[in-house]
């Protein structure tokens, strides 16, 4: 069988090219949000509870993806999971109200939560330390990339005028044909990626394309000193840097998760951007790029000088600490271009945080047991989404026109007062709240001891 040399740069291609796909799909909702509101009669109340309910099946599935993953490997997990998510975005073609929409994005989370434990562990399995980190921000780079690219692939795709392009086209899918497609063409694009995908990865000991020399290479990366049985619950759930990581998370990813479902209908609602202007997002998602790779080279780059890989982290997560407190500035920006331009250096900043915070699962969890904490950790993210996108969804409307819904009640029982307080006020507190979250994680991490936490 042929070689293919660097085959491992090929494997990094694939899993940013999964990242790129999973944010397009991701995506399509928060680029067309007006649109769709518009057509399906919902309020912000609404699609909050529909990004919820992607949220919540989110949470549910990084539960049991890494698990899964960890039972039937990183090639068969992965293809398990892209066919999932395509199917689930093609399936928000049909929605008709707020209900059918939500069940879609719920299948959705189902089923892309997994592709990051799955990435994970192809980075363990494939990449040394030293290379661990810029290989995560190169694919949550693709990430960006699919967030950034989305606009301007769907955006056109809503705006053609189908009744007079593909008339039997519009009359099967109904009103707001042009979303609808994009919906259809943007989960046919997953399946596409199968292809590569199922020909080329295998374990590096089981392939048969790997060089001798690449394979000599990844010795010092291999995972002999992971020996032992796989870690039962009981023993993830009593693992410290499993708790610590979580908290991490929670605590810092909302803002991440703002900018993507949040900041398009801020720039919108405040700074009076059309549909078509949101395009202008792309600068946003550009500057997580920057971050994801600029922060897994730094953190990378201290390892080659000789430090320990989770004082390397952490020691770029305290800079990135020491940046996400300008953030409270972006609604006081006179402009937009003002507005932008602090919200990108908060993204370079959050983004280099979230490539650090994960190469520490990678480096401190045997990788026979990766996937499962890895997922344990990203649903505590996704649960910080969660109560963010409550929080936020309050700020900006007044009071609920209908009766609460589960969601409304749920997240009421945990943050009521909270929510009564800032009510209404606009997405300024939020701007603030951010400023705050990554440092006082950054103290919870350091005082945790994360970095004292060791495989075993």
């Amino acid at each position: 069988m042929r070689k293919i040399a660097h085959l491992r740069v090929w494997i990094a291609a694939l899993l940013t090219g999964a990242a790129v796909l999973n944010y397009v799909d991701r995506q399509t909702l928060s680029a067309l949000a007006p649109t769709i509101q518009a057509d399906l009669g919902m309020d912000d109340r609404d699609y909050a509870n529909v990004v919820n309910l992607f949220l919540i099946a989110y949470a549910v599935a990084s539960l049991f993806s890494g698990r899964l993953v960890d039972r039937i490997g990183t090639r068969a997990g992965m293809a398990v999971f892209v066919i999932g998510w395509s199917l689930a975005n093609m399936l928000s073609a049909l929605a008709q109200g707020t209900r059918s929409l939500g069940v879609s994005r719920f299948a959705l989370g189902l089923g892309g939560a997994g592709v990051w434990p799955t990435a994970s562990k192809a980075v363990s399995e494939w990449f040394p330390a030293n290379e661990r980190a810029f290989v995560i921000g190169a694919y949550t780079t693709g990430a960006t990339l699919g967030a950034a690219v989305a606009p301007y692939a769907v955006i056109p795709l809503a705006s053609v005028a189908y009744v007079e392009v593909w008339p039997s086209l519009a009359r099967w899918l109904g009103a707001g044909a042009g979303w609808r497609v994009a919906f259809l063409l943007t989960g046919l694009a997953g399946f596409l990626l199968l292809v590569p995908w199922l020909w080329l990865y295998r374990l590096p000991r089981e392939s048969a394309r790997l060089t001798s020399g690449e394979r000599a290479r990844l010795q010092p990366g291999g995972h002999s000193c992971d020996s032992g049985p796989a870690w039962g619950w009981r023993r993830v759930l009593c693992f410290k840097g499993l708790w610590l990581l979580l908290v991490g998370r929670l605590l810092t990813d909302p803002a991440w998760y703002f900018y993507q479902f949040w900041f398009p209908k801020y720039l919108s609602a405040d700074r009076q951007l059309s549909q078509a202007q949101l395009s202008i997002t792309w600068l946003v998602y550009a500057a997580a790029g920057v971050g994801s790779l600029a922060g897994g080279w730094f953190s990378g780059h201290l390892i080659r000088r000789g430090r320990a890989p989770a004082d390397s982290r952490m020691r770029v997560m305290l800079v990135c600490a020491c940046l996400m407190p300008l953030s409270a500035l972006i609604t006081l920006a006179p402009d937009v271009n003002g507005a932008l331009v602090l919200a990108a250096v908060t993204v370079v900043a959050s983004l280099a945080w979230l490539i650090n915070i994960s190469a520490l699962v990678v480096d401190l969890v045997p990788h026979h047991s990766l996937g499962t904490v890895f997922s344990v950790v990203a649903a505590g993210s996704t649960l910080g989404g969660i109560m963010m996108n409550k929080l936020v969804a309050t700020m900006v409307s007044g009071p609920a026109a209908c009766g609460d819904g589960f969601l409304d009640r749920a997240s009421g029982a945990l943050l009521g007062p909270l929510f009564a307080w800032v009510q209404g006020q606009g997405y300024a507190p939020w701007f603030v709240m951010m400023a705050l979250l990554h440092p006082v994680a950054w103290l919870a991490l350091k005082i945790g001891g994360v970095s004292d936490q060791k495989k075993n």
